[in-house]
């Protein structure tokens, strides 16, 4: 099967999320794509979301200067959110469930994680504790919903959702009510991701054919394309400052970490690397970015400077580990 991004296939009776590695798509467009009943084999993805004492995964941790980050994996058989040390130690599951439970996102101030997991037969956001206590379904919808993202202040989530037949962007109260739809579009509105000062929701859309960055006002309305190449582009996130937007790419023939301008201007690839790169998240102060990277031969969350230089293997693990994330201020 082929898309513009990773495909997910619904391992149903074993609810279990995976992940296709189609050749001309690429990269996990939050909970991505199309939906496969047919399944392919993945590994894991992780998806990590570092945490400051004021910080919000678009995510992370529990300390006061990004000392986390939670991310995703299947070491133990299936996908379960973890949270590390930013070093990559003290490694530690916390939500021991047999069902899929992926892409963390840590609210504002830390305490609380919110997460997608299929627990209840489809993908729900679900919230916890940063311990991994109090695991509450907050959108308890009959279609699949994903990709949490808390606004700066903890009080929203925006997130994903299938309930309309196909993928938009959606908000809700941090306790899961007044849920509401965001976009209206025909094609696929994914991974949305708040700037810092909570006015902005930056995502990705295939809705002039491929999948582009976009923006639009908090409230869903001034919709402006961002990026505009043949090729697609993916996972957004803001810098700490709201000055730029890192996000995915494969205009250069496989996935590298761009950077560009607020405005869209400035779009500079910061990997350049033959392997693939993708998933990018700033540090809580803006001098680093999170990204996957299978420059080893599996998928490894990596640390860069924002500028590109001193990239680092952090997870150095045999599980697959993607879709970094941490908390934008």
């Amino acid at each position: 099967m082929r898309c513009g991004a990773w495909t997910i296939s619904e391992i149903v009776g074993a609810k279990v999320l995976a992940y296709s590695h189609c050749r001309k798509c690429r990269i996990g467009r939050d909970m991505e794509r199309t939906y496969m009943k047919t399944l392919v084999v993945s590994a894991a993805l992780i998806a990590a979301f570092a945490a400051s004492g004021c910080g919000g995964d678009g995510g992370t941790g529990v300390g006061d200067s990004g000392s986390k980050i939670a991310f995703w994996s299947d070491r133990d058989g299936n996908n379960e959110i973890y949270v590390m040390n930013v070093n990559g130690s003290g490694q530690t599951n916390l939500t021991n469930n047999a069902a899929s439970d992926i892409f963390p996102a840590f609210s504002p101030d830390g305490s609380k994680i919110a997460f997608a997991s299929y627990r209840d037969g489809n993908f729900e956001i679900y919230i916890m504790n940063a311990d991994g206590t109090g695991q509450t379904n907050l959108t308890n919808n009959a279609a699949n919903d994903g990709f949490p993202a808390f606004s700066p202040d903890g009080s929203k989530i925006a997130f994903y959702s299938l309930r309309d037949g196909n993928r938009e962007i959606y908000v809700m109260n941090a306790d899961g009510s007044g849920q509401t739809r965001l976009t209206n579009n025909a094609a696929s509105d994914g991974h949305p991701a708040f700037s810092p000062d909570g006015s902005k929701i930056a995502f990705m859309s295939n809705r002039d054919g491929n999948f582009e960055i976009y923006v639009m006002n908090a409230d869903g309305t001034g919709v402006t394309r961002l990026t505009n190449t043949a090729a697609p582009e993916n996972h957004p996130t803001f810098s700490p400052d709201g000055s730029q937007i890192a996000f995915g790419s494969r205009r250069d023939g496989n996935d590298e970490i761009y950077v560009m301008n607020a405005d869209g201007s400035g779009q500079a690839n910061l990997t350049n690397n033959a392997a693939e790169d993708r998933n990018p998240s700033f540090s809580p102060d803006g001098s680093k970015i999170a990204f996957a990277s299978f420059r080893d031969g599996n998928w490894e969350i990596y640390f860069m400077s924002a500028g590109g230089t001193g990239q680092t293997n952090l997870t150095n693990n045999g599980a697959r580990a993607e879709s970094p994330s941490f908390p934008l201020w």
